[in-house]
């Protein structure tokens, strides 16, 4: 089995939800992120989804939107992206990693080439926000060729006519879109989600995650049961930003006490939402 497959077998198999824990690559620049990173499994992330920042990213809120220009401000590449990963797996090749984000980084970086390095950097699945079933033959088929999973999102305006579509070639697990928004802004239903997503059981056996809307341990530990895991983003990168803002410490200035200082106070709060969801 791949890296993502094992590791959800393993959580089914102690009937135990799993935290998805993302970041922006690069946020707030790269030394820092690649310790977060680094930090996060043994926080408690079950899974990581790495964000590849981009100027235009139209689903995602304030939050998540910031932590891609600070990356981006500070010079975050596609090709840092990647090597971020290698070096995360010198270290640990059991966590597994998908990236998160748009098509046009990565139609410029040129697709062979993308799904070759991202293979070899130790990548193992892609969720892309902006390409519908309709476009599969563009990424998503590659991808599958490639040794890639790549991750559906369904949401609450997905229709039962449109939801077959959605999971043909879907892989690794669903993300089920929490909300009817951006990520990071609107609390989710506990109850309507878990409609949604027992109706999308009907119809897979991968696991279904969801995300969106998720900031607090709390919320978290509502939405466990609605899913096989839960997703949360903006909590994390808003510590980034806070912390940033809060201490006017210069984004490229890595190597201090501040950017130590942020790393820690970041792990710990994955580590009170993983408490939440493992619970």
């Amino acid at each position: 089995m791949t890296r993502l497959e094992t590791r959800l077998s393993a959580l089914k198999a102690q009937a135990r939800k799993a935290f998805v824990a993302f970041i922006t690559a690069g946020d707030p620049n790269g030394e820092t992120s690649a310790a977060i990173l680094a930090g996060l499994p043994k926080a408690g992330a079950d899974i990581i989804e790495l964000g590849m920042p981009f100027t235009d990213p139209m689903a995602d809120g304030p939050a998540i939107q910031r932590s891609g220009a600070r990356a981006l401000k500070n010079g975050q590449t596609l090709a840092k992206t990647l090597g971020m990963v290698a070096a995360f797996r010198q270290n640990d090749d059991k966590t597994p990693l998908v990236l998160m984000g748009y098509y046009n980084p990565i139609y410029h970086y040129g697709v062979a080439r993308f799904l070759k390095d991202a293979k070899r950097a130790g990548v193992d699945g892609l969720i892309m926000v902006d390409l519908p079933p309709e476009t599969d033959a563009e990424l998503c088929l590659p991808a599958g060729e490639a040794g890639l999973h790549f991750i559906r999102l369904a949401t609450p305006t997905t229709d039962a006519a449109r939801l077959p579509h959605v999971l043909r070639h879907a892989s690794g697990f669903i993300y089920y879109v929490s909300i009817a928004g951006i990520t990071g802004t609107a609390a989710p239903d506990a109850k309507r989600v878990a409609k949604a997503t027992g109706a999308i059981r009907q119809h897979t056996d991968l696991p279904i995650m969801v995300g969106f809307g998720i900031r607090d341990a709390k919320t978290a530990g509502a939405m466990r049961e609605a899913g096989d895991g839960v997703v949360i983003g903006s909590a994390l990168v808003d510590v980034i930003g806070s912390h940033y803002d809060t201490n006017n410490t210069p984004d490229n200035a890595p190597d201090n006490a501040s950017s130590r200082a942020c790393v820690a106070q970041v792990l710990a709060l994955a580590e009170k939402l993983a408490s939440a969801i493992h619970a």
